[in-house]
């Protein structure tokens, strides 16, 4: 073999080895942000839905935050003319605005100084005035962009790029929302798909910096993991593993290490979930049946995700026989549930209902 050849073999070796171990420099730890305490909600049995677009062209993949105001905000991926668009809509008094483009290909690329082939779904958050976006492009690999508004979403910082990888910033992709930390920052996991695939739990400071990295347990993922907080140093994220199965995560030590248990029934592993702690305490997850049946299936758990009882799924009485896909998840302060997913994946629908729904639609 030339030594040219052998100096490029030894490169890539040395490249894909580094993004394997690679892990930003560990910094103190820190808590969890307390979620409230438990309380039992008393707010009636109620269930309304909702069409938050018109048909369109493969839109899907919502999320959701609640502005300070009390509004829902939603911002969802759609078909374009040059290729994917991140649209962005609030929910007012008389219904969902008209939508605006918030994040393209060509505002992407000017951002980032590269070339972009494609986007990939949003994740909105809400903390104080400040409304972030993350989402995913595509080159060679995945990189993680991260936008900024600071009124309520109608102006939007140029995007940036998360150094999740120290190899051209590839591999990385994001589906959850962050949960907040006790010193300002934001928890964040990952999917991450250079030289492997495998989640992972980012610390972020408040600026949006990454301040520590690290892998989760699982050597392969099939969709980007989903994550709730549980106390003050707990935390609970579920993601699929290699065999295809539903496997919780879970951390004691405010993320610092994190253990899989045994794996779960009910969701479809290859396909998109959402996890939220209820106002009560329990664990509310959403996901795609994985019995055949279409619509977004429900499963709640009281005891911090050891055990999953089914709830009934997500679909407006007069589309019981549409497809449903791609939830998310939101608790709004007043203590409603706010479910978004795709319809068809010619649309998005939202759907609003309470704890006292839920329990009398346990079996």
């Amino acid at each position: 073999m030339p030594p040219a050849s052998r100096l490029i073999l030894l490169a890539v070796f040395a490249a894909a080895l580094a993004a394997a171990f690679w892990r930003a420099p560990e910094a103190a730890a820190t808590a969890f942000s307390p979620p409230p305490e438990a309380a039992k909600s008393e707010l009636p049995s109620l269930y309304a839905s909702e069409l938050l677009t018109q048909p369109a062209n493969l839109a899907g993949r919502p999320s959701l935050a609640e502005l300070p105001d009390g509004r829902i905000a939603a911002a969802w991926l759609t078909e374009g003319e040059d290729g994917p668009i991140i649209r962005f809509s609030v929910r007012e008094r008389g219904g969902w605005r008209p939508s605006t483009a918030i994040a393209d290909r060509a505002g992407t690329a000017g951002g980032a100084f590269a070339y972009v082939g494609e986007i990939g779904p949003p994740v909105l958050y809400a903390e104080g005035s400040w409304l972030h976006l993350w989402y995913a492009s595509r080159t060679l690999g995945g990189s993680i962009n991260h936008s900024l508004s600071t009124d309520g979403g109608r102006n939007w910082s140029r995007p940036s790029r998360l150094q999740t990888s120290p190899w051209a910033n590839f591999g990385g992709g994001v589906r959850a929302a962050p949960v907040p930390l006790a010193d300002g920052g934001l928890g964040l996991v990952i999917g991450h798909g250079f030289a492997g695939r495998h989640g992972e739990w980012l610390r972020l400071a408040a600026t949006g910096g990454i301040v520590d990295k690290l892998r989760l347990p699982a050597t392969s993922v099939t969709a980007q993991p989903a994550m709730a907080v549980l106390d003050a140093h707990s935390a609970l994220a579920v993601q699929p593993d290699a065999e295809g199965r539903l496997r919780p995560l879970t951390s004691v030590d405010d993320g610092r290490h994190w253990l899989a248990g045994e794996a779960l029934t009910g969701p479809d592993a290859k396909a998109p979930l959402a996890l939220l702690r209820l106002r009560s305490g329990r664990l509310l997850l959403a996901g795609n049946r994985s019995d055949g049946r279409p619509g977004v299936g429900l499963w709640l758990s009281a005891d911090r995700g050891k055990t999953w009882v089914s709830a009934l799924g997500i679909a407006p009485p007069a589309e019981r026989a549409a497809y449903f896909a791609n939830p998310a998840l939101l608790l709004g302060r007043d203590g409603l549930i706010h479910l978004a997913c795709d319809r068809r994946r010619q649309g998005i629908v939202h759907v609003v209902f309470s704890e006292a729904w839920l329990d009398g639609a346990t079996p």
